[in-house]
């Protein structure tokens, strides 16, 4: 597509992109399969643990019934792996990818806010919206939680539940790249999911790339509960980091008669 001529003012300009971006009208069937493709990705992407690993052979079965697009492909390529790989190799793997490594936690506000009171205000808004929409999360992660947030958007459906992924586009590039860059299996189901949205723009790889070399904002004021991990990086979001070991309380010496005492 040619750029818009200059001479069209710059709030005409916008607007006239936003609406080349806007995501046309699905039918029914196109509003299902999305939904399905957003549960598929939010299963794929949390703990395997016993239960997700048993139904290995039904998460291939379901990947490969899907109709042939670029983001079934990416899925169907993930299912191969994950239904080969040894249970323990399978944790091991999830726990370096997501929960070890800070460019690629799945707690989405992290990347848009960083370790700042910002993030705090976040959380609550996002609470919120699930709440408004009829939805209450179990309480066992926090609604920032990529799973969490793929689930509220396949239950909501296009529009104000996909919201969120659309907010944090930047985030889940950055995911997307992390996981590549390490050559994670993981890669390709972030790959799906980021056929479901609207194209990045440049401000958006922009943003992108200063993460990868700042990393998202800081702030000094209470950090202590994170603690530190590994060489001086700040625990990754989620990350249970035990508590600092108090100081041996120094308890003065018992008195040597019974007559002796505090003066």
């Amino acid at each position: 597509m040619s750029p818009l001529p200059s001479t069209i003012p710059a709030l005409v300009r916008t607007r006239v992109r936003a609406a080349v971006r806007r995501p046309a009208r699905l039918t029914p069937e196109e509003t299902a399969g999305r939904a399905l493709t957003l549960r598929l990705v939010s299963l794929l992407l949390q703990y395997p643990d016993t239960e997700l690993t048993a139904a290995r052979t039904e998460l291939t079965t379901v990947v490969g019934s899907l109709p042939a697009t670029s983001g079934a492909e990416h899925l169907a390529r993930f299912t191969d792996w994950f239904a080969a790989q040894d249970p323990e190799v399978l944790e091991r793997h999830y726990v370096e990818m997501f929960d070890l490594r800070r460019k690629s936690s799945l707690y989405l506000t992290y990347y848009l806010h960083g370790d700042t009171r910002r993030r705090g205000m976040a959380l609550l808004t996002l609470n919120q919206r699930y709440k408004a929409a009829g939805w209450d999360t179990d309480g066992g992660e926090l609604p920032d939680h990529l799973p969490v947030v793929l689930e509220f958007a396949a239950l909501a459906g296009p529009g104000g539940g996909e919201a969120p992924l659309r907010q944090h586009r930047r985030g889940l590039e950055l995911i997307h790249r992390a996981l590549t860059d390490s050559a994670s299996p993981y890669r390709h189901v972030l790959a799906a999911l980021l056929t479901l949205l609207p194209p990045p723009t440049e401000a958006d790889r922009a943003e992108v790339a200063r993460l990868v070399a700042e990393g998202p904002p800081n702030e000094e004021v209470g950090l202590d509960p994170y603690g530190t991990y590994g060489d001086g990086e700040f625990a990754p979001p989620g990350t249970f980091v035990p508590p600092t070991a108090a100081l041996p309380t120094r308890v003065p010496p018992a008195p040597t008669s019974l007559t002796e005492g505090p003066r």
